[in-house]
């Protein structure tokens, strides 16, 4: 068929492009393989259609229940869920390939009406081979992206809108149903054990999370500036007796603390007791009081965070340029001067976002709570919701998954994580010269 190369055949080549994939390309603009791999990719999608819609509608209704068939034959809600899933991700592509092609119809029309002539089929192959090699490379990784990484994520925001726990809402025994709001709404409104529960740990994690990091920094920071100092002798020594608690494993170190901070048998309340400053008839509850328990942790994870951040501090002491510190010097500054004035703001310049992150990460440090008091001691609320005084809200998930099965308040509290973290995420990512300068 015959176009314009005055442009007046546009709408025709797009009208044709939108009416069926790659269309375009064989009826006006003789880009036989082109349009020929566009149409088989839909037509492999059409005949697909059946098991589409099958698969969208068990994700809308979950499945139905079926008390008369054993248990093993019985649909599984959660299979559904995570197909429905799939297919869809499989309709975004298709999509994303439609648009492909329509903007390439258009933008070949465009090269028509510039050159008048049409490709020719070598060129066109040509073509076609040097855009396929990059997308071929790619494909793996886009297919582990959508399998491995978004499948999961929707997967587990859409579980916070079901019902999706124990003990009447685990498949294949039962069915699953989609519940809305009403997930978030028990964690978080009401007065309800749930939602007391929820809010007492959010509080402590927040606590936490600040707690931590600045310790650790601001600590590491004090202990880098005095070993900086030329008169400190051996400081090579210490700087590697405080890494060694960073460098050893946490799992190990932990475990280690839980056992020697045990009220009954531990050793610190046994030399307190040796030294004649404790009566063992009337241990310290160092992990047995919530409220001690909470200090001793963010204690321990001062002794074993420390370190990172004052070989950080270190390092960027020693880029500072030595011109600065003489300057300061001639102009008659003391050491406290030019600590305050020149080596502090410096520091705190390049090292604070790198605070942020470790902020962000402390909010999920799962290893030191899990391991030292595993969310011990028990409280009001931990019969119901299973959460310890010390449990932050990544161990409360696990508890909730490994225990209780609750997995839509779980992935509820996921949900709400990432929202609050995703923001320091994101503010890093555009920080970054990667991202300003569009190249790595």
């Amino acid at each position: 068929m015959r176009i314009e190369s005055d442009g007046s055949s546009a709408k025709k080549v797009k009208i044709a492009s939108l009416c069926f994939m790659g269309l375009s390309h064989l009826l006006y603009l003789k880009q036989y393989l082109k349009g020929a791999v566009f149409a088989a990719l839909e037509v492999l999608f059409i005949a697909f259609l059946p098991v589409t819609f099958k698969k969208v509608f068990e994700l809308i209704t979950l499945g139905e229940p079926q008390p008369d068939i054993p248990i093993k034959q019985r649909n599984n809600s959660m299979f559904m869920l995570i197909d429905g899933i799939l297919v869809l991700a499989i309709v975004a592509v298709f999509v994303a390939v439609y648009v492909i092609s329509v903007r390439s119809a258009k933008k070949s029309y465009e090269e028509y009406c510039r050159t008048k002539r049409f490709i020719s089929q070598k060129a066109s192959i040509e073509e076609l081979g040097n855009k396929a090699f990059p997308l071929t490379g790619l494909l793996p990784c886009v297919i582990m992206l959508l399998v491995f990484v978004v499948v999961p994520l929707v997967f587990s925001v859409c579980v916070a809108f079901t019902n999706y726990s124990a003990p009447n809402n685990i498949p294949p025994k039962n069915t699953v149903d989609w519940v809305g709001f009403k997930n978030f709404a028990e964690l978080l409104g009401g007065g309800s054990t749930w939602s007391v529960g929820f809010l007492r740990i959010v509080v402590w994690t927040l606590i936490w999370a600040l707690a931590s990091t600045f310790t650790c920094y601001f600590g590491g920071l004090l202990v880098a500036v005095y070993l900086n100092d030329s008169g400190v002798k051996f400081s090579s020594v210490f700087r590697f007796i405080f890494i060694l608690p960073y460098a050893v494993p946490a799992v190990i170190t932990m475990i280690l603390w839980k056992y020697l901070l045990n009220g009954t048998f531990g050793i610190v309340n046994r030399t307190l007791a040796a030294v004649g400053l404790l009566n063992m008839d009337n241990p310290i509850p160092w992990l047995g009081d919530a409220t001690l328990a909470k200090v001793m942790c963010i204690v321990i994870n001062l002794w074993a965070g420390f370190g990172y951040f004052m070989m950080l501090s270190m390092g960027t002491m020693t880029s500072i340029s030595k011109d600065l510190f003489e300057a300061a010097e001639i102009d008659g500054a003391n050491k406290k001067q030019v600590l305050h004035h020149i080596t502090l703001p410096l520091v705190l310049y390049q090292t604070m976002p790198l605070v942020i992150m470790s902020f962000t990460h402390n909010i999920n440090n799962f290893g030191i709570i899990f391991f030292l008091t595993g969310g011990a001691p028990t409280v009001a609320d931990s019969t119901t919701t299973m959460a310890g005084g010390t449990d932050i809200l990544i161990t409360w998930i696990y508890k909730l998954t490994m225990t209780l099965q609750k997995y839509n308040y779980a992935s509820v509290i996921a949900v709400l994580i990432f929202i609050v973290l995703a923001p320091f995420a994101i503010q890093q990512f555009r920080n970054t010269k990667a991202y300003k300068e569009g190249e790595v």
